[in-house]
């Protein structure tokens, strides 16, 4: 089953990314029905990352950007005991976070995030000339 939604996930085309969930659906619906609905329902949504440059997706498809940061400051906040005061607890968790972001990783791609600021459209994570991008919602 793993392996069917990574096929979903890794796949290179949105319309081969369409066809795994389809396979997936055929497959899995009989024993997993809300979460083929679910799939089916927000497939869109999950296929967003096509319309970014391929560089960006692999920074898109994981939640680690809001997972590894916090961490650092969970495991702090578990070794003093908590900060005594919410202000000492904010500061310190800026502070630490402040400092984590020495061993951030860069963002490949990050000469293209100019264009996708200005709306430039990707299809399938190649530009295409002249063709400006979707309205993004703030979830998006």
């Amino acid at each position: 089953m793993k392996a069917a939604l990574h096929e979903v996930m890794y796949a290179e085309t949105r319309e081969q990314a369409r066809d795994a969930a389809q396979r997936f659906a055929a497959e899995y619906g009989a024993k997993y029905p809300k979460a083929i609905t679910t799939l089916e329902k927000d497939a869109d949504v999950l296929l967003t990352f096509f319309d970014f440059p391929a560089e960006h997706w692999k920074h898109l498809r994981t939640s680690n950007v809001i997972e590894s940061p916090f961490a650092t400051v969970r495991l702090r906040q578990r070794v003093t005991k908590g900060a005594g005061s919410r202000t000492k607890g904010l500061l310190m968790a800026y502070k630490l976070l402040d400092m984590a972001q020495d061993r951030w990783r860069r963002i490949d791609g990050a000469h293209l995030l100019p264009l996708v600021r200005a709306g430039v459209g990707f299809v399938d994570g190649v530009r295409q000339e002249g063709k400006a991008s979707k309205p993004r919602t703030k979830a998006a």
